[in-house]
Formats: structure tokens, C-alpha cells, sequence
């Protein structure tokens, strides 16, 4: 039996662009979402659609925790901990399949 997962995330539109900060149990569709502009919105409205940045975790307190947290955070935090990771700003959502 496998363990639920769920996922912080950070999209943006392009490199150092407008950031968005979600939670989702099911990123591939939650991105699929963004990408297709299905749900209307902030993301849609900005076409927020590229994802760099995101976190795996086991316990769904502990992601909206993590969530909460970054959404807080100041945008050249956010900048830090996405380069940190993706120094390009590649879209991770084509290396996630």
C-alpha cells in the first residue's frame, strides 16, 4: 500500500515572473490545471503554467505548514529557494512524466 503524498508547489509564467504558491495531493493534474487554464483565476488570469519549484510530503498538515510558510515569505526568498534547486527556471512538470 502506498502512502499518500502531496505537494507544495511555486509556478510562474517565466523566469523571475509573477509566483504562485499552492498545496495539491495530485500535482501532475493540479499542473495539467494550470497548463489548460480550466479553473479561472489568479493563475489562469496571469499564465502561471511553468512549474520550478515544489516539495513532497507525507503528512497533508505538514504541507499546508510548508505552504503557509513560503507564501509568507519575501519574493527574493522565494527566488533563492527556486534557484537553489532549478538555477535555469526549467518547467519541472516536462521532466515530472
Amino acid at each position: 500500500m502506498s502512502e499518500k503524498q502531496y505537494y507544495v508547489y511555486i509556478v510562474t509564467n517565466k523566469t523571475r515572473g509573477t509566483l504562485y504558491t499552492g498545496v495539491t495531493s495530485d500535482l501532475t493534474r493540479r499542473i495539467a490545471q494550470h497548463k489548460s487554464k480550466v479553473l479561472p483565476g489568479f493563475t489562469a488570469t496571469h499564465g502561471l503554467d511553468k512549474l520550478v519549484y515544489y516539495e513532497v510530503f507525507g503528512d497533508v498538515t505538514e504541507a499546508i505548514r510548508r505552504e503557509k510558510r513560503l507564501k509568507r515569505w519575501n519574493r527574493a526568498w522565494k527566488i533563492e529557494v527556486i534557484e537553489a534547486g532549478n538555477p535555469y527556471w526549467k518547467d519541472l512538470f516536462l521532466e515530472w512524466f
